[in-house]
């Protein structure tokens, strides 16, 4: 496993950092880690990544409530900040938004208690993602938005390697065209597990345990 570098852009608060090895994720086997814990928890960072996102849905798209997976309130909150802040045009008539995460039940499926169901049902819902990569995640806030009678304002997140999902375009700030060389596998067809590359660590929305 490589060292830890920055793939950076014109805002200085708005980069990535990423380690180049061989990685398991749930879903796939990928050749980078793709490290968005700061973005996630430190406020100057997701504002700055907020900023990047929110443009796409200023003046175009309503809003009533974000729902956050991998950990993204913090950017969430920030959003829903930035679309509801008097110096820009709220596409949404009362003027805020919910900021709401999923609660996981055996087999990785999204619920809701039917307290927060409000906040779902006939609302315009935003998700909002670490990452958009195999896409089921994505595809698992998508049904339960569905689900619970909300309809889908958008996909969007950090880093995506997918231009839509379900129908719905996903906004990202960074896709693999940034790494270059990024590669994602299924795990049974992956070439480095089938030329025998043990691998660096175990990756999921948490962060990496080192192997």
């Amino acid at each position: 496993m490589t060292k830890e570098f920055k793939i950076r852009t014109k805002n200085k608060d708005v980069f990535l950092r990423v380690k180049k090895g061989h990685f398991a994720t749930m879903h796939s086997h990928t050749n980078y880690f793709i490290d968005v814990t700061t973005q996630k928890m430190r406020l100057s960072e997701a504002k700055a990544v907020a900023n990047e996102l929110v443009s796409e849905y200023r003046t175009n798209t309503i809003v009533d409530t974000i729902l956050c997976i991998d950990g993204m309130e913090v950017i969430g909150t920030c959003i829903a900040d930035e679309l509801t802040s008097d110096h820009y045009m709220n596409m949404n008539a009362h003027q805020t938004i919910y900021v709401v995460s999923p609660e996981y039940i055996q087999g990785g499926q999204m619920i809701f208690r039917d307290n927060l169901v409000p906040m779902l049902a006939g609302k315009n819902v935003l998700i909002l993602a670490a990452s958009v990569t195999t896409g089921k995640s994505a595809l698992a806030a998508i049904d339960a938005v569905n689900y619970y009678g909300g309809r889908i304002a958008g996909v969007a997140a950090i880093f995506a390697t997918v231009e839509e999902c379900d129908g719905h375009p996903v906004n990202s700030v960074f896709d693999p065209n940034d790494l270059g060389d990024y590669q994602s596998y299924k795990p049974h067809r992956c070439p480095f597990c089938e030329q025998g590359e043990k691998l660096d660590a175990l990756v999921n929305s948490f962060g990496y345990s080192a192997l």
